[in-house]
């Protein structure tokens, strides 16, 4: 009689599991260098959060963490402590320059950006002004000034504001797009509801839509969001109001703490990755997620967080 040997498996920690866009490490047509992580600045904490800058520092990423306790992965015949599951997305680089450039404006002249964008602390923010995005949307946020060939540069909170509003415009079409339930204000498309409740539907989307945005800026712009709005703030939300600033355990930025250099190797940037982020929604939408605990809802806005 043979005996079936019991396989042993070998705790470690020194992997993540991410879901995370090709385009993260899509060098096939350039020479440019491999993706990297990051220590920046958290534009709505101040805190040091993780980021990654894309190949060529091309395309800045935020990295976002579904965390709840008493997980683990089995990668092949490993367990990995770490049972975070990471989703890497693109991000607006303006949201991290913002507070650099809203430092500047006590001075209240027209400087080169890269004499804005500086910090002891978070050395790699200057990678910021090397993101494609970068460069074509200052102008969304600043006013520009053009003195030979160089290009100077004073924030303008009355621009800042229009651009804010158009995130929060843009998001509120994707919102409804995808059937997103917002709030106790939002019915079903068969009703037939009066204008005072299409108001307040209207108001709902707004509401999170504005709380989405919330989350990569300070909370004094936000506070000039809701104004730019025309939406009152709200002191004690109730439970049947749609949520605004209200971020769950499970989806919150990662913290730059632990030693994250680790994962800055070719190895890893050219080897580790799976299936890109298009194919993972779609495998999601077939099997659901109530055995990752992420709700549809939760995941829809995971995979769009690209408007922002």
């Amino acid at each position: 009689m043979t005996t079936k040997k019991k396989r042993s498996l070998n705790i470690q920690n020194d992997r993540w599991v991410a879901i995370a866009a090709d385009s993260v490490v899509d060098a096939s047509k350039t020479d440019a260098s491999d993706p990297v992580f990051v220590r920046l600045k958290n534009p709505a904490t101040d805190v040091a959060s993780l980021y990654l800058f894309g190949s060529g520092d091309s395309q800045l990423y935020e990295v976002k963490a579904f965390d709840e306790d008493y997980h683990s992965w089995f990668v092949g015949q490993t367990v990995q402590r770490d049972g975070r599951l990471l989703y890497i997305t693109p991000m607006d680089p303006l949201y991290l320059l913002l507070p650099y450039l809203i430092k500047a404006v006590k001075e209240g002249k027209f400087q080169p950006i890269q004499q804005l964008v500086m910090d002891e602390d978070f050395p790699a923010c200057s990678r910021l002004l090397s993101c494609t995005q970068t460069q074509a949307s200052l102008h969304h946020v600043a006013e520009e000034k053009e003195v030979g060939s160089q290009r100077f540069h004073r924030y303008s909170q009355e621009k800042t504001m229009e651009w804010l509003k158009k995130k929060v415009d843009k998001t509120v079409k994707v919102l409804k797009k995808s059937n997103i339930s917002v709030g106790g204000g939002v019915k079903s498309t068969t009703y037939i509801r009066m204008k005072q409740e299409s108001d307040a539907q209207e108001e709902d989307y707004l509401r999170y839509a504005h709380g989405l945005i919330s989350e990569y800026i300070s909370e004094d712009l936000s506070k000039e969001l809701l104004k730019t709005l025309r939406l009152p703030e709200i002191s004690s939300p109730k439970e049947s109001e749609p949520p605004t600033k209200k971020r769950k355990l499970s989806d919150k930025p990662v913290e730059a703490g632990e030693d994250y250099t680790k994962f800055n190797s070719a190895d890893f940037t050219r080897k580790s990755w799976g299936s890109g982020i298009s194919k993972l929604e779609t495998h999601f939408a077939s099997i659901g997620t109530g055995g990752l605990g992420i709700g549809k809802r939760e995941a829809s806005i995971h995979f769009h967080r690209n408007v922002l």
